[in-house]
């Protein structure tokens, strides 16, 4: 009894299938994830035609080519196709028929076959057909016999099927086989044989299941009800030990309480690990859970438990180590080697966290590193910008799979030290959402008085951590909680002056930027005035990174013409444009004149201090104050609070009374899109006003900072040094800042100070007759009054001023 093969070849999708073997009128579903494999699903659809499934030898592969495949294949129908999550389709299938592959045309989107359909004749009704039928179905009811999960509904339709092809076919398909034996089944053509091979496989598969059924039996027998906790991992050694196999659960869980006890934790701690790798033997070795408690006792024991790196604490060593590696830091350098000195002298002190706060490219990261290669601690810089989850800090519970620890404790195990430097960089830059505030969790891991028994949620057993020594770096306090402030010492760090710059360009910038551009020091050389033009009229910054971007920007040049031919690159002021292109900053912003309704005042901003200009402009109108320049709540206020001392006091500084009914105020902030906001413009405010409404011009060598009170006093403000910084760089002469401000000049370079005659105020009457040019002085110079007539004229205001 032999199959027909057709004789016309067909040209059908191939569907390449892993593990799965579908057979003629068997239906079966599947998910398909390959994206070949969907777009032969797609394309079978969209032409309404049938699909070729056939079976790949090794699952493993992902991109199977002609020789990875079966040479028999079966034609089926889709009938339904359905999008699953993520990019999975799941379809159902029908089989049609056998088919014999001849070829296969592969292509980029998907693959086609060339297929000869097998038409099988129905099996003859004889007595050797029979009596074979009822030997399979015999075989088939022991099988079920040891292996109960077969449904009643195949034990009806094997009792109905008589064909002897159809019977295989459809016992294949809902018996538990690999799927090279289903795939010897699909190959044999011949109906008997078909059915002779099933025969003699099950027989094969009753012979291993009765194995296995031995096997728990003979384990079952052997345990004794004290011995009922072992149940499941003496099942699996007695499994293990008949298979031959090495990969023994049980083995792998001594090996971890080896481990465990050699690190030699505190009882508890002990007891919990060990339990936990104990769980391992009565999992599946392949199951989630088996890998979730690898995971966890893998990073457990790769953590640095007991292991400590020595100390090279030499303070004078240590100085000279900073001092080569950072231009001034005066007062960090101090603090450090005060921490390092005590540290020394008592091994159990738990010093201060220490927080460097100031403008961008000061050198807070870069003094963190020479710290640790300076006392030999190993460094971990842990970046905090943009953390909004608290489990970025305190980890992930260990129950999910692919959770991990936070942080902190990923930082020790990357530095293998219980005594690294850990930098917490940009602290300031952690937020929170509705979920959780990653910077309440940053206050057990910076509190001296907790951090030795920190517990992070992946490790749920307690780690000290308060050996370690952290530092913290921020561009403002000002988005730090109270009482995460409170457990750090702060340390600022100002901008850098034109001299700080010069000196750190000269002995270290260029010497780096020489050395990352392949040069050596004889190919290029900086004359003195070239640095501090490239640091005058190119860079306006508190530190010092845009200054060496543009000094690499030079070495680059330099290689290149090293390349063609030139000996040596010298680079002067002459030359400077040739680098860098023309210049950025030409001179600076102070006005040329004293004008009327323009003050200058002093801000603070993250990446240093600036100047702000207040404008003020009177009209006519009906007493209306309009206020532009993208101003925040506080400023507002500080407007209102000048407006309202003006007012009341107008006749001190000569100003109509009637003013405020017939003229319209506007006062204005350059740079509209910068948001401003802060109570310290309050005096500036007050002088510009002041100086539009009496006519009186405001000198232009003159900076102030100060709030203002509706008395007129004037109040203490922040930031003092960073202020002082940006009215030195910019080439006031003069500055007035509040009285109880006097104290906070200790903090500022004495370069800065040089450069500036600091005046002291405390009413803003002092303010007024310092900033204000009175109009008897002021008229008496001829070029200063008909500068001032000049702006009067310009502005259209001249009705301002009372004679």
């Amino acid at each position: 009894m032999k199959d027909i093969i057709l004789e016309d070849i067909l040209q059908l999708p191939l569907l390449a299938l892993r593990g799965i073997v579908v057979f003629p009128g068997m239906s079966a579903h599947f998910e398909v994830g390959r994206k070949k494999s969907i777009n032969a699903i797609n394309k079978a659809v969209s032409e309404n035609t049938q699909i070729c499934l056939v079976t790949q030898k090794d699952i493993r592969t992902d991109d199977p080519a002609i020789d990875d495949l079966y040479d028999t294949c079966v034609i089926a129908n889709i009938k339904q196709q359905l999008q699953v999550s993520g990019d999975s389709v799941r379809v159902l299938v029908e089989g049609v028929s056998r088919a014999k592959i001849f070829d296969i045309h592969l292509g980029k989107l998907h693959h086609f076959a060339s297929v000869c359909p097998v038409m099988p004749v129905k099996c003859e009704q004889t007595n050797s057909s029979e009596a074979l039928v009822r030997k399979a179905r015999d075989v088939f009811l022991e099988y079920t016999s040891v292996e109960p999960n077969v449904s009643n509904d195949v034990l009806m339709n094997i009792l109905v099927v008589d064909d002897c092809g159809k019977l295989a076919d459809y016992m294949a398909s809902n018996i538990k086989l690999p799927t090279e034996e289903k795939q010897r089944i699909l190959d044999e053509l011949d109906p008997l044989k078909r059915l002779k091979l099933l025969i003699k496989i099950l027989h094969h598969e009753i012979s291993i299941i009765t194995l296995e059924n031995k096997l728990h039996k003979q384990v079952t027998e052997a345990m004794d009800r004290n011995q009922r906790d072992y149940y499941l991992r003496e099942e699996l050694k007695a499994i293990y030990a008949e298979l031959g196999d090495e990969d023994d659960p049980s083995r792998e869980a001594d090996e971890y309480v080896a481990k465990i006890k050699a690190l030699k934790f505190e009882e508890s701690v002990e007891k919990q690990l060990i339990k936990e790798a104990m769980k391992l033997p009565k999992m599946q070795t392949v199951s989630p859970e088996a890998t979730v408690t690898r995971n966890y006792l893998d990073t457990v024991l790769s953590l640095p438990w007991n292991k400590f790196t020595k100390d090279k604490i030499a303070v004078d060593n240590v100085r000279k180590s900073l001092d080569k590696d950072h231009y001034g830091l005066y007062k960090v350098k101090d603090r450090i080697l005060e921490y390092l000195a005590v540290h020394k002298l008592c091994t159990k002190y738990k010093g201060q966290i220490i927080c460097l706060v100031g403008p961008p490219g000061v050198g807070k990261t870069s003094i963190a590193k020479s710290i640790a290669n300076a006392v030999g601690k190993k460094f971990v810089r842990v970046s905090l910008g943009g953390v909004h989850d608290e489990a970025e800090i305190r980890g992930h519970r260990k129950t999910y799979i692919g959770s991990m620890p936070g942080r902190i404790i990923d930082a020790f195990r990357q530095a293998g030290s219980s005594n690294p430097l850990i930098l917490l960089d940009e602290i300031d830059k952690m937020s929170s959402d509705f979920k959780s505030d990653p910077t309440a969790a940053m206050l057990e891991v910076l509190d001296s008085e907790q951090n030795y028994n920190f517990r992070d949620n992946f490790l749920e057993i307690p780690f000290d951590i308060s050996n370690a020594m952290f530092l913290t770096t921020a561009n403002t306090l000002d988005n730090i909680p109270a009482p995460l402030l409170d457990r750090m010492e702060i340390i600022e760090l100002g901008s850098y002056t034109q001299t700080q710059k010069y000196h750190i360009a000269k002995n270290y910038l260029i010497k780096k930027q020489i050395g990352l551009n392949g040069l050596n020091m004889s190919d290029v050389k900086f004359d003195n005035d070239a640095i501090n033009a490239i640091i005058e009229f190119y860079t306006r910054e508190s530190g010092i990174r845009q200054l060496e971007r543009l000094i690499g920007k030079v070495c680059r040049k330099a290689a290149l013409a090293k390349l063609n031919g030139d000996k040596k690159t010298v680079v002067t002021t002459e030359n400077l444009k040739h680098f860098l292109g023309e210049k950025i900053y030409i001179g600076n912003e102070i006005d040329k004149t004293p004008l009327v309704g323009v003050s200058n005042g002093l801000a603070w901003t993250s990446v240093g201090g600036e100047v702000l200009k207040i404008e003020v402009l009177s009209l006519e109108g009906t007493g209306k104050v309009q206020m532009t320049g993208s101003l925040g709540d506080v400023m507002k206020e500080s407007v209102d609070a000048a407006i309202s001392y003006i007012r009341a006091n107008y006749e001190a500084y000569g100003i109509d009374k009637e003013i405020y009914k017939n003229r319209d105020i506007h006062i204005h902030f350059p740079e509209g899109a910068t948001p401003k906001d802060g109570p310290s413009a309050g005096i500036t405010i007050a002088t510009a006003i002041i100086s539009e409404l009496s006519g009186m011009p405001v000198r232009n060598d003159l900076a102030m900072t100060g709030e203002i009170r509706l008395k007129g006093n004037v109040l203490p403000i922040g930031g003092l040094s960073e202020k002082l910084c940006a009215a030195a760089r910019l080439g006031y002469k003069q500055v007035l800042i509040p009285s109880k401000n006097s104290g906070d000049l200790e903090e500022v370079d004495k370069e800065i100070l040089s450069s500036l005659q600091v005046s002291f105020v405390s009413h803003m009457d002092e303010v007024a007759a310092i900033a204000l040019i009175s109009k008897e002085s002021h008229f008496k110079d001829d070029v200063v009054k008909n500068n001032l007539a000049i702006n009067l004229n310009e502005k259209h205001h001249t009705s301002t001023i009372r004679q």
